[in-house]
């Protein structure tokens, strides 16, 4: 019997935290999968093996109550109803009354609207000193996605202090006021959101909370479509952009004539999303390894987007890097849904940024939102004209 690759990678570890690509540089030179006893799963760390595990329906999303479940039901309630945590035919179900907001001739009749929204933020920073985080990229994607679900601008900051609360459940493993912190939010994103869908039911407006009011999904399911486009869409574009940005400017850096393809470096090189979690409905082999139903594994999106096999020079930002088979968006039935979305919103965002600000330099050392699942910084200051480097 072919004994089963094991690896003791700590996750929560400050050194694996604020570098985690030597680690996985490491781990894929000596297998493509491994049983990692901390976390009960198979980690996934070369971009075949990656690609693979998501398109196998074999290994699916099966969300399971996080317990104690009364306690945690407010968690749950959101998880349990939204498309990222079931498969078809109920994934299916509950992504298709989302998904035409999100096609490409949708966004870009939402490109005018997000330049406006980003060109205001800009007006407002000083450009001796600003935090391009906290500024700038962080509220853009959250006026945009409020903007086009329809909940009131007045929220914009609430909406924020839920998604980071909420999300952080996700990190390996949560601490107990990381859970207080979630279970609160979760209740009161939701009370908000439920509100809003009253609303709309006696006076639909031009939104996709209305149009999703008026679909036959439960309003279970309705909240947590519209908490997940929320959640999703802020952080994403927030983290690529804070991740990309930074490697950038500690580089000396400067977007391409093609910002798209920068924008896609930048998805690449700094992975916002680091693991994403499938089991196993049924026998599966991956990579010579046999797993059975029950089974976790979890791939590596950022180990997948350093693998020397498919990208040259992987520790190396390009900014005009061609091509760029990266998988930071996922792959099968569950990439991301809002992708042409976050796409479109980092070319204006980062097009717009340095075009404002072409000497933009980093003031200090950017700060750590120090997690591993969701890799992002919290603070990155910047001003024109400047060179720090660390």
């Amino acid at each position: 019997m072919r004994s089963v690759p094991t690896t003791s990678l700590d996750l929560t570890s400050a050194e694996v935290i604020a570098d985690p690509y030597p680690f996985f540089d490491e781990e894929r030179s000596r297998h493509p999968v491994a049983w990692h006893e901390p976390t009960g799963m198979y980690l996934v760390f070369d971009h075949a093996t990656v690609s693979a595990v998501q398109r196998d329906r074999r290994l699916g999303r099966i969300w399971a109550d996080k317990q104690p479940a009364d306690y945690l039901e407010p968690f749950n309630l959101l998880h349990r109803n939204q498309m990222m945590e079931n498969e078809p035919p109920e994934h299916t179900r509950l992504r298709r009354p989302v998904a035409r907001a999100f096609a490409r001739g949708h966004v870009e009749r939402l490109r005018p609207r997000v330049r406006e929204l980003a060109d205001g933020l800009l007006d407002e920073v000083d450009p001796a000193g600003f935090d391009v985080v906290g500024d700038f990229a962080e509220p853009l994607p959250v006026l945009v996605i409020a903007d086009l679900l329809g909940v009131p601008r007045s929220y914009a900051s609430s909406l924020r202090d839920w998604s980071q609360a909420i999300v952080r459940m996700y990190e390996v493993p949560p601490g107990p006021g990381v859970v207080d912190a979630a279970v609160a939010a979760a209740a009161e994103f939701a009370g908000l959101v439920r509100e809003l869908i009253a609303e709309r039911r006696n006076a639909p407006r031009d939104d996709l909370i209305s149009d999703l009011a008026a679909t036959e999904l439960t309003e279970d399911e309705q909240v947590a479509a519209v908490v997940l486009l929320l959640n999703a869409g802020h952080e994403a574009s927030v983290n690529v952009f804070g991740n990309g940005l930074t490697a950038m400017l500690r580089r000396g850096l400067r977007p391409a004539d093609d910002v798209a393809a920068t924008v896609e470096e930048m998805l690449r090189f700094d992975s916002a999303l680091q693991l994403f979690e499938r089991t196993a409905t049924e026998p599966v082999e991956i990579a010579d390894l046999t797993l059975e139903p029950g089974d976790k594994v979890a791939v590596l999106l950022g180990s997948a987007n350093r693998d020397p096999a498919v990208f040259d020079q992987p520790a190396e930002f390009r900014p005009d890097r061609t091509p760029n088979n990266h998988v930071a968006f996922g792959v099968g039935v569950h990439f991301c849904l809002g992708a042409p979305l976050a796409r479109m919103e980092l070319v204006e965002s980062v097009g717009l940024l340095f075009e404002r600000f072409p000497d933009l330099g980093l003031r200090n050392e950017p700060v750590s939102r120090g997690t591993f699942v969701l890799r992002g910084f919290t603070s990155v200051p910047v001003g024109g004209g400047l060179g720090f480097t660390s």
